[in-house]
C-alpha cells in the first residue's frame, strides 16, 4: 500500500475511494497494487 500525502482516485482503472476511521483509502479489487492510503 502507498501512503501518500495526496492521492487521487481513478475509477476507470476501477479505484474506489473510502474513508475509514476518518481516513481516506483508495482500494481497487482489479489491481491490488493501486492500494492507497492518505496520510495524516
Amino acid at each position: 500500500m502507498k501512503v501518500r500525502a495526496s492521492i487521487k482516485a481513478d475509477p476507470s482503472k476501477g479505484d474506489k475511494m473510502v474513508r475509514r476511521r476518518g481516513r481516506l483509502y483508495i482500494i481497487n479489487k482489479r489491481d491490488p497494487n493501486r492500494k492507497q492510503r492518505q496520510k495524516g
